[in-house]
C-alpha cells in the first residue's frame, strides 16, 4: 500500500476533502463498520411489546430469528415512549436470553438450608394448597351483628409495575372470587 493510498484511507483526509466535512457519515466509517449490519435487518418476526420494568409502559419491539430473540428495541410508534427506552428497558434482552436466567422452580423448605428443583406442576399444586388453607382459616361469614361478610383477611394481592391494567383486572376478579378484600396494584399505565 502506498503513500498515497493510506492518506486516502486516512478518516480526516477523507472528511477534508469528501462530502461529509463534519465527520459524522461515510468520512468516520473504517472498511470494517461499513461491512456491518444491523441484528434487525435478518429478524424473522417483529412482534410489539410492554417493556417490563417499571409503570410507564414504554413500548419495544421485539427482533426475533428461527425462535430466537436477537434484538429489543423501542417502538417508535408507542405513544408513551416514542422509540425511547431507560438503560433498563434498553437491556431488557437479557432477560430471555440470558445464561444466568432461571428456568426452573426452586423451593427452599421451612428451615431448610438448600433449595431443591420441582416440577412446575408440584410448585403450582403447592401455591393453590396455602392460598385455600389461608383463606379456609382466616374466612369471616359475618360480623359481630350478623350482618355477612364473606371475606378472608388472610390472603392478599399486591401486583407490581410489570403487569398492566388487563392483568391486573384478571387478578383482581380472581381474588375477590377467593374472598380477599386487600387488593392493590402499581400498574398506572
Amino acid at each position: 500500500m502506498g503513500v498515497r493510498t493510506w492518506i486516502e484511507g486516512w478518516p480526516v483526509y477523507r472528511q477534508l476533502t469528501g462530502t461529509d466535512p463534519l465527520g459524522r457519515g461515510a468520512a468516520a466509517q473504517s472498511t470494517r463498520s461499513r461491512e456491518l449490519s444491523a441484528r434487525t435487518e435478518d429478524a424473522d418476526v417483529v412482534a410489539r411489546s410492554v417493556c417490563p420494568y417499571c409503570a410507564v409502559g414504554c413500548g419495544q419491539r421485539v427482533y426475533a430469528k428461527d425462535g430466537r430473540v436477537v434484538q429489543i428495541e423501542g417502538d417508535p410508534d408507542s405513544p408513551i415512549s416514542r422509540g425511547r427506552l431507560c438503560p433498563k428497558g434498553s437491556a431488557s434482552k437479557s432477560l430471555v436470553t440470558s445464561d444466568r436466567r432461571q428456568r426452573e422452580v426452586l423451593y427452599r423448605p421451612a428451615y431448610g438450608t438448600e433449595w431443591e428443583r420441582l416440577d412446575l406442576d408440584t410448585a403450582l399444586d403447592m401455591i393453590s394448597d396455602r392460598v385455600l388453607a389461608a383463606r379456609d382459616a382466616s374466612w369471616e361469614d359475618d360480623d359481630a351483628d350478623g350482618r355477612p361478610l364473606n371475606r378472608t383477611l388472610g390472603i392478599s394481592s399486591l401486583g407490581g409495575a410489570t403487569l398492566d391494567n388487563e392483568e391486573n383486572y384478571l387478578i383482581k376478579k380472581l381474588f375477590t372470587a377467593l374472598g380477599a378484600i386487600q387488593i392493590e396494584n402499581q400498574a398506572r399505565i
